[in-house]
């Protein structure tokens, strides 16, 4: 079912430039999707619009900072302008931090982070429910693992997951009858550029990814499984052994959690 369910979907992406919202682009497109791409970067976005073009879909292209609130309606107003319907929503923007808290110089990245994270979602569901409640359509959240769990470094960035894991939780219960379904994603440790850009203590890119990139899951892997879990409409996934594993080891032993989480950022995966 996943291999054609997008098929002339039309699907509304945020975060689109690189990393999973790159590979969620390309892989959506080579089902037949019909993509409208966001993100800050447009000639990032021209690039991935392209490669989508390739492989079968349509890719509109509308330059967007999903923080700012009239710019996720004007995204919204253009999707619909072009296919005349939403029928996905994948909510995958996101900015992330590197830092203790007791030593960040500035709170920026907080404000940064919850911005983007969790606000940028909040719009974008705002405008385009009307129109996935018009299709039944599907609405998809790209969280992380700390979305369920706090992890030292992250504390911004965990608190902005939390939040999303709040909200969608909630909307899902409002829309239960509606015939529009709510995913939650919750990624491991992902390979992406994402950690180049995180935010520092002082509020600025650390420029060079703290994590062994190249021993956790690639891109493309947690974008087909994202894809899969929203074409079956699922509640939400938790991508890793370790992930699962941890859900029910909060609930025994949360003392033990924090340690693993901690190991897993002393170790870069």
């Amino acid at each position: 079912m996943s291999d054609q369910a997008f098929r002339d979907n039309v699907v509304l992406l945020t975060g689109a430039s690189s990393g999973i919202g790159e590979e969620l682009a390309l892989q959506l497109a080579s089902q037949g999707a019909r993509l409208t791409l966001a993100a800050r970067r447009r000639e990032r976005l021209e690039q991935v619009a392209a490669g989508c073009r390739e492989r079968g879909g349509t890719a509109q292209v509308v330059e967007t900072d999903v923080g700012v609130e009239d710019d996720c309606r004007r995204l919204v107003d253009a999707c619909v302008a072009e296919h005349s319907r939403i029928d996905t929503l994948i909510n995958n923007a996101g900015r992330t931090m590197w830092s203790l808290f007791e030593e960040l110089e500035t709170l920026r990245p907080f404000e940064e982070i919850m911005r983007v994270n969790y606000f940028g979602s909040v719009y974008c569901t705002y405008y385009a429910l009307p129109h996935l409640a018009e299709t039944g359509g599907r609405i998809v959240g790209v969280s992380s693992l700390t979305g369920k769990t706090g992890v030292p470094t992250r504390s911004g960035y965990a608190a902005s997951k939390h939040a999303m894991a709040g909200f969608f939780d909630s909307l899902r219960i409002e829309l239960a009858d509606s015939g529009v379904s709510v995913t939650m994603a919750y990624p491991d440790f992902v390979a992406t550029e994402t950690r180049q850009r995180a935010l520092g203590p002082d509020g600025e890119p650390i420029g060079e990814s703290p994590v062994h990139e190249g021993e956790i899951m690639t891109a493309g892997e947690c974008a087909r499984r994202i894809i899969a879990g929203a074409a079956r409409r699922k509640r939400e996934l938790i991508m890793s052994t370790r992930g699962k594993l941890g859900l029910w080891l909060k609930l025994l032993a949360p003392g033990l959690i924090d340690r693993i989480a901690r190991r897993a950022i002393d170790r870069g995966k």
